[in-house]
C-alpha cells in the first residue's frame, strides 16, 4: 500500500500524492473522495488534468457556496501546470477554503518541484506513491494487500504470485483479492499455483514481448490464453504500447551502456539489454505501422469495435510483421 505520512487525516485540507505509480495514486485519490463522501453524500468531485486547471480555475472552483457543500478538488499531473496556475495553487496552499480538499497527484522529480516544496511546507498530508521496479518492492506489496484484507499468505505463496503475475500492480491486487474472495484459510503456494500456474506466460507482458519479436504465433496463443483467464484486454493494450514504445525509443537513441542508456530513457538497464535483443528487424516505418496498429486497438477495446479480442489479435499480427520489416527470417 502507498505510505502515509504522520498526518493522515484524510479529510485534511491539501493531500499531496507524490510519485508514478497509477495504481497507488488511483488508490491515494479514491480514498480521500470516499472519506469525503463518507461525510456528506452529496460531496461534488472535480478530477482534474493540467489543460483543465487554467489560472483562475482553482479559486473558481473553491470560492464559498450558498450551499456550503464538501468538494473534493482532484488535479492531476500537477508537475505539468502552468506558472501563472502554480501562482495560483500557492496562493491558495496558504489559506485553503473550509469543507474542500484539495488533492494533488505529482511526479517527484526535478520538474514542477517548486509546488511540491510549497505543499509540503504548507503541511499537506503526504501520500508517497512510487514507481515499483524492483522484485522485492512487489514482493511487499502482495504482502501488505493481504495484510490489509486481514488475511494470511505464506512467504512462498506471495513469491509465487509476484512470480506468475510479473511487474503489474493492478493483476498483483486483482489476483491478491481473487484469492481472499475465493479462499479459506491460510494462502499457501499450493493454492497460487492452482490458479495461476501458466500466468506468467500468458501476463499482457508476454503477449506484448512475442509479438514485438515478431513470433506471432506464440504472442496469439499468449494472447489468447491471457483472455481467457481474465486479463483485461485494456492492460494488454497498454503492454503492447509500451514494448512498441521501448523499441522507437532505443533505436533513436544514441548507442552507449545499459547503465547510461536507462537513465536517458528513463528504463532499468535489464530492460536495455532485452529491448537491444528485440528491436533486431525493427525499421522507424515500422514501429511507426506499429503504434497506429495499437491506437487502434486501444480504441476497440475501449468501445470502439464491436470485438475486443479481433481489435487485440489484428493488433498482434501486425506487430509481429513489423518486427520482421527488416527481414531478420522470424
Amino acid at each position: 500500500m502507498a505510505r502515509k505520512n504522520a498526518s493522515d487525516d484524510l479529510l485534511a485540507p491539501v493531500t499531496l500524492a507524490v510519485g508514478q505509480e497509477d495504481l497507488l495514486l488511483d488508490r491515494a485519490v479514491r480514498e480521500v473522495v470516499a472519506a469525503a463522501r463518507a461525510a456528506d453524500a452529496d460531496t461534488d468531485v472535480r478530477d482534474l488534468t493540467p489543460d483543465q486547471v487554467q489560472p483562475g480555475t482553482l479559486a473558481e472552483l473553491t470560492s464559498p457556496s450558498l450551499f456550503a457543500e464538501r468538494k473534493v478538488v482532484v488535479v492531476r499531473n500537477a508537475q505539468d501546470l502552468s506558472a501563472d496556475t502554480v501562482k495560483d495553487v500557492k496562493a491558495y496552499l496558504g489559506s485553503p477554503a473550509e469543507e474542500i480538499t484539495l488533492v494533488l497527484l505529482h511526479a517527484g522529480g526535478a520538474k514542477g518541484k517548486g509546488l511540491l516544496d510549497a505543499a509540503r511546507k504548507a503541511g499537506a498530508r503526504e501520500v508517497a506513491c512510487p514507481k515499483m521496479t524492483k522484485p522485492a518492492d512487489r514482493l511487499g506489496f502482495t504482502r501488505g494487500e493481504f495484510r490489509a484484507a486481514g488475511r494470511s499468505a505464506t512467504p512462498e505463496a506471495c513469491q509465487a504470485l509476484v512470480d506468475a503475475i510479473g511487474s503489474d500492480l493492478r493483476e498483483l491486487a486483482s489476483a491478491v483479492s481473487q484469492l481472499v474472495a475465493d479462499v479459506e484459510g491460510t494462502i499457501d503456494e499450493a493454492v497460487v499455483g492452482r490458479y495461476y500456474t501458466g500466468r506468467a506466460e500468458a501476463s499482457s507482458f508476454t503477449v506484448a514481448d512475442r509479438a514485438v519479436e515478431g513470433r506471432t504465433a506464440e504472442a496469439l496463443e499468449a494472447l489468447r490464453w491471457s483472455l481467457s483467464t481474465g486479463v483485461a484486454p485494456v492492460l494488454i493494450t497498454s503492454a503492447l504500447a509500451q514494448g512498441v514504445r521501448a523499441i522507437g525509443k532505443l533505436s533513436s537513441a544514441r548507442g552507449g551502456r545499459p547503465a547510461d542508456l536507462a537513465r536517458e530513457l528513463g528504463m532499468p538497464p535489464w530492460k536495455i539489454d532485452r529491448v537491444r535483443q528485440q528491436m533486431r528487424g525493427w525499421t522507424p516505418d515500422g514501429v511507426a505501422v506499429a503504434l497506429i496498429a495499437v491506437a487502434e486497438a486501444d480504441a476497440g477495446v475501449k468501445g470502439g469495435g464491436d470485438d475486443p479480442e479481433y481489435a487485440l489479435e489484428k493488433a498482434v499480427v501486425t506487430i509481429a510483421r513489423a518486427a520482421r520489416s527488416r527481414g531478420s527470417g522470424r
